[in-house]
């Protein structure tokens, strides 16, 4: 009997992005409502995607089988 396929967990594929080299780039939070009450300087820090904490890495390799 051939193997089950894996399934991508679809809600994390659409927040995380893969590079070339395996890290996990992620966007900062708090960025689509209340923005008129951020200053300036923190609406361009959460336009910026930012590494992802290596030690999440494990549990997203489960999550996204197929992205690397």
């Amino acid at each position: 009997m051939p193997k089950q396929k894996l399934k991508t967990h679809k809600a994390m594929a659409k927040r995380v992005k893969v590079t070339a080299g395996g890290k996990f780039l992620r966007r900062k939070i708090a960025i689509n409502h209340l923005r008129r009450n951020k200053s300036p300087q923190a609406v361009r820090s959460m336009d910026k995607t930012f590494p992802l904490a290596t030690a999440d890495t494990r549990r997203l390799k489960r999550l996204l089988p197929y992205a690397f």
